[in-house]
């Protein structure tokens, strides 16, 4: 990747994807909350959507991704789930932070 003439990083794409990628599981529940349950708070959870929406950022490189045990954990808090879905972050994406953390140095 280059930015203004500077060579920033030069990587397999998807190297870079795995590497500086982000994976996060979006569970949209069907009720919204005020804030995140107790038994949750060991997943480093954010909310988003007014309350509706749980966001589980993980890396899908590891052995154990901690999928499994948060659907367990939100079912026995006690919440709704309304759909659920996942998302990785796009090579556009990773190359604009590349460029701002080339910029702020």
């Amino acid at each position: 990747m280059i930015n203004k003439g500077q060579l920033l990083l030069v990587e397999d794409k998807k190297a870079l994807m795995a590497r500086l990628g982000r994976k996060e599981l979006r569970i949209e529940l069907q009720t919204a909350l005020d804030t995140i349950p107790d038994s949750l708070a060991g997943f480093a959870l954010t909310l988003e959507d007014g309350g509706r929406t749980l966001v589980y950022g993980y890396d899908s490189n590891a052995d154990r991704t901690g999928i499994t045990r948060l659907i367990t954990a939100v079912g026995n808090a006690g919440l709704v789930l309304q759909d659920v879905q996942t998302a990785q972050s796009s090579l556009e994406e990773i190359f604009v932070g590349l460029v701002k953390q080339g910029e702020a140095a």
